[in-house]
């Protein structure tokens, strides 16, 4: 990292991610070309957890390749003052791959929801009923993570 005064360390970027919003997976299309998607996700048991669509470009990417980057960001405040940016952020880079087990499968997607849809999970069992074989649940593991902030 250029700027080691802002370099945060792994468990600070682990805060970032837990506490994020959504974060922006990267992937590589078949012709070699960068592709990145925003998504909702969740940190646990260490992993980044997303749900999708069985079939899609990134589910294409990653069966071509699992190696994934992420980036995520939180508390972004512009300073035009000082013509800066006041921001914590994390990158993690880890292999992903989709979800099998039932059990991890819908802790996963409860997970998700508690995250996204915390007032609303009377209706979590009924709404996985139905839906659960149309989602895919993927999981990146985690091989490296980077934390940087700029608050000042």
């Amino acid at each position: 990292m250029k700027r080691k005064d802002k370099e945060k360390d792994a468990a600070f970027a682990l805060g970032v991610l837990r506490g994020g919003e959504y974060m922006t997976l990267a992937t590589v299309n078949a012709d070699g070309t960068p592709y990145c998607v925003p998504l909702s996700f969740v940190l646990m048991d260490g992993a980044l957890y997303f749900h999708c669509a069985e079939e899609g470009k990134k589910i294409d990417n990653i069966g071509l390749n699992s190696r994934v980057c992420v980036s995520c960001a939180r508390y972004v405040k512009t300073r035009p003052e000082s013509f800066s940016v006041a921001y914590e952020s994390a990158v993690a880079e880890g292999m992903c791959e989709t979800v099998t087990d039932i059990d991890e499968k819908i802790a996963a997607l409860r997970a998700l929801c508690e995250k996204y849809a915390k007032d609303y999970m009377g209706d979590f069992d009924s709404a996985v009923k139905k839906s659960l074989h149309l989602t895919r649940v993927m999981k990146i593991n985690i091989d490296t993570i980077t934390g940087k902030a700029d608050m000042n």
